[in-house]
């Protein structure tokens, strides 16, 4: 059986809470067919933005990629909600984009070495 990004991430310290994460929230909610996954991400990466949850931005904005999210709705999503959220939380997920994207493109330069 794989190990889930909860149990990767908090296991050792939550135990619990990293089943939870994995069982019913990535095993079950992400999992619901009301929603497509694309659309979870664009929600998620709103509330925390929205929220100023910045710890778990980076997790959800690489997540909403892999989900069909484009580099440049979640520029356009983060600007949009500057003025719902305030510019100091936008300012702040615009510096994580920034950093995914920074990862991205070192990932990127160091597989093609």
């Amino acid at each position: 059986m794989s190990t889930g990004i909860g149990q990767q991430s908090m296991g050792d310290t939550a135990p619990k809470l990293a089943a939870l994460t994995d069982e019913v929230l990535f095993g079950d909610v992400w999992e619901r067919p009301g929603l497509s996954k694309r659309d979870r991400s664009v929600v998620t990466v709103a509330a925390l933005v929205a929220m100023n949850r910045g710890a778990q931005l980076p997790f959800h904005l690489g997540r909403a990629l892999e989900n069909g999210v484009t580099r440049d709705e979640l520029g356009e999503l983060i600007t949009h909600l500057a003025f719902y959220s305030g510019w100091p939380t936008a300012a702040s997920a615009v510096s994580a984009l920034r950093q995914l994207d920074a990862g991205a493109a070192d990932t990127g330069a160091a597989s093609c070495q």
